[in-house]
């Protein structure tokens, strides 16, 4: 019946972690892994945003999200178009990924393919460049503006499309980058009015003119002013300005009813989706914001908008294709009038400054041309603003991070203050030795239980070299600081390193330690026959720990990938962080180390944890050498070196700190006196040398025999 009960507890501890669930890491599931083939783990959000966040090692790549979470941008079928996104933390798209719609053009016309291959072509680009779906007109090289083949008689669907994209990736990266804006603190006011005259709305700023002369232009665009000429439209006379633009946001009724009257103003604002911004250009100069060849409903080549460095997503509105516009007060006439729009979602902010650009091709011979770009600034007069209500700036998302795990942290801390009392004060507790056993035994269950598997605390020997990687790269905290646990146990491992060294971590701290000793005090418990390992073969394989940790470190300087791969020598993260919900493979792995420290007394820890190589080089500055040593220990009395499951006691007495893990069992030995046999062997040895002396001092003298 023992050894049913010992294959019982022995299983029990095997099969805990399936009964215990991973807080956040999670294995890369496969949609991750096509977009980012390097990505190691990944975990959810710790905030309100919905995206998963992608990592390699403890570095971030990128974000993954779905943009029905974060956009509703209605299609021709009235549904949404739910699509997956990939976005690395420069803001560029790295996949996307088709999931749902409802769109009848694509669903009974025709088929899915030619919807599938328009999105692939947001691979690869960033939320800096200006994306231009379907023109026709001639095509200006830019790094600036890419542009896509649009779908014949789909024109809605992917122009809906276009602005999901978009908009959500441009949501997660306001939220998660910089560089991209923040979050919107005014919008228009769509409430106040006031009849105006046209002056007055000049003077009031509401209608923002940009005009040039053709000096002033070629200035401003670096080249030679006879060059404009053979820019101009054909059908312009050369006295007039070069550029001559007349911009108006149309919402605020302020201007949108006053420059078109009730009735036009009304039909605008009828033909807005929600959160959609109409914006009036006309011009009338030398060179258009439109060219002869623009095709309604799409977007400008030569006219752009943005707002600190991203550009907006413009489309024409088509307003004026049946009906001409109406004019309310009397504006000089245009040659080329649109109402653009754009949507709110595209990350516009009212109250930050538009960045108002052309771009003029000019020709360089009869064979090829070069496009030159031109900017000026408007900002929207502030009467046309109204404040959002205020909200408190957000914490950055570290400090989020630390509140929102307080509890943990203080859990944690307390621990580490017993701990550290227990190391401190150990020659005044060794009078408490007999309770040894049962402290050991539940801070083995609390270091697996609490910081193993709930708090995810694993120190790793990936988080050592992505330490050296981010000083040689350039260090940023803020990095290492987005996961606390693991930044509490560093910081008090590292300073503990140069006072004991590196056994209070690998006998105390370490998870996947703790379940190897636990199986071993059951192994013992149960009498499982131990495989004795030779001292000659002992004394080499602890070597090898430091052969894998010179390995992964030069490996990390040169293929990272490669060196991510080679750390799944570690079992850490299939046996604690992913709680063994892995493929089979690692699974068997770790469930082998552990089986074998039944047999073999933490066998891992012993030869081959990286992690505790790296910890032990640097503990050999330790401090303190303060485990008790007696003038007895290895000569005569090896008690304590035949105790030690770790063999981290020679033959002399003496113990191999770099190999020690601090488990404390030789301190209870030599302090108890039913136990250490020290003091039999001093009486016996003062005893001998009393009888000794009690042999020398005694005169026997004898009579010789006369005969």
């Amino acid at each position: 019946m023992r050894w049913r009960s010992a294959l019982f507890l022995w299983l029990l501890l095997i099969l805990l972690p399936f009964l215990v669930s991973a807080e956040s890491w999670r294995e890369v599931s496969e949609e991750a892994q096509a977009i980012f083939p390097s990505a190691t783990r990944m975990k959810a959000s710790s905030d309100t945003l919905p995206v998963t966040e992608i990592y390699q090692l403890d570095q971030p790549l990128g974000f993954l999200f779905e943009t029905d979470d974060l956009t509703d941008f209605p299609g021709f079928s009235g549904d949404s178009i739910n699509l997956r996104v990939g976005l690395d933390t420069d803001g560029r798209i790295l996949g996307i990924a088709l999931l749902g719609h409802h769109e009848p053009i694509f669903l009974h016309g025709l088929g899915e393919k030619p919807l599938v291959d328009f999105i692939n072509q947001y691979g690869g680009l960033s939320l800096k460049q200006q994306v231009l779906v379907g023109s026709a007109q001639q095509r200006i090289a830019s790094d600036d503006i890419v542009y896509f083949d649009g779908v014949t008689k789909a024109t809605v669907s992917v122009m809906v499309v276009h602005d999901t994209i978009i908009s959500a990736a441009r949501k997660v990266a306001q939220a998660r980058l910089t560089g991209f804006g923040s979050s919107v603190q005014t919008k228009l006011n769509t409430d106040t009015f006031s009849p105006k005259s046209l002056s007055a709305l000049n003077d009031d700023n509401y209608l923002y003119h940009w005009q040039l002369s053709e000096e002033e232009a070629a200035a401003a665009l670096g080249v030679n002013a006879s060059r404009l000429a053979d820019a101009r439209d054909s059908d312009q006379p050369d006295n007039t300005s070069f550029i001559d633009l007349t911009l108006a946001v149309l919402n605020p009724p302020m201007v949108g009813k006053n420059l078109l009257g009730e009735t036009e103003y009304q039909r605008v604002m009828n033909t807005l989706a929600p959160g959609e911004i109409a914006l009036l250009v006309g011009s009338r100069g030398g060179y258009h914001f439109v060219a002869d060849d623009f095709v309604r409903g799409t977007t400008p080549a030569r006219f752009s908008l943005r707002q600190q460095g991203s550009p907006l997503a413009l489309r024409d509105a088509d307003l004026f294709h049946l009906q001409h516009a109406d004019f309310a007060l009397p504006l000089a006439p245009f040659e080329r009038l649109n109402i653009f729009t754009f949507s709110d979602q595209s990350g516009f902010d009212p109250a930050v400054p538009l960045s108002v650009g052309m771009t003029v091709q000019l020709v360089k011979n009869h064979l090829e041309s070069e496009h030159v770009f031109v900017e000026s600034l408007y900002a929207l007069p502030s009467t046309l603003l109204v404040a959002v209500p205020p909200t408190e700036k957000p914490l950055p998302l570290w400090q989020r991070i630390w509140i929102d795990r307080q509890a943990e942290i203080a859990v944690m801390a307390m621990y580490l203050v017993l701990l550290t009392g227990v190391f401190v004060f150990q020659r005044r507790l060794v009078r408490f030795n007999r309770y040894l056993t049962p402290a050991r035994l539940a801070s083995l269950v609390f270091v697996i239980g609490f910081i193993g598997f709930y708090a995810q605390g694993q120190l790793s020997v990936v988080n050592i070299y992505t330490l050296l990687l981010s000083l040689w790269n350039g260090f940023d905290i803020r990095v290492f600081l987005l996961d606390p646990i693991l930044f509490v146990l560093w910081t008090y491992v590292f300073i503990s390193l140069f006072l004991w060294g590196r056994g209070l971590f690998c006998g105390w701290l370490c998870p996947f330690g703790a379940m190897q000793e636990l199986i071993a005090a059951v192994a013992e418990k149960y009498r499982v026959r131990q495989w004795k390992i030779r001292d000659a073969w002992h004394q080499r394989l602890i070597y090898l720990k430091y052969f894998v940790l010179v390995l992964l470190v030069g490996m990390a300087f040169n293929r990272l990938s490669l060196a991510e791969t080679l750390a799944e020598v570690e079992p850490f993260k299939t046996a604690v962080t992913l709680v063994f919900d892995r493929s089979l493979p690692f699974v068997i792995y770790a469930l082998a180390l552990l089986l074998i420290s039944a047999r073999v007394h933490k066998a891992y820890c012993r030869y081959l944890c990286p992690l505790g190589a790296g910890l032990a080089v640097l503990g050999r500055f330790r401090l303190f050498s303060w485990l008790n040593r007696r003038s007895e220990c290895g000569s005569p009395c090896r008690l304590c070196e035949k105790s030690c499951g770790i063999n981290a006691i020679h033959k002399d007495g003496s113990i191999d700190y770099n190999e020690c893990v601090q488990c404390l069992e030789c301190v209870a030995i030599i302090s108890d006196e039913n136990r250490c046999v020290a003091n039999k062997y001093g009486k016996n040895r003062k005893s001998k040398r009393a009888t000794q002396s009690s042999d020398e001092s005694v005169v026997v003298v004898v009579s010789p025999h006369i005969y």
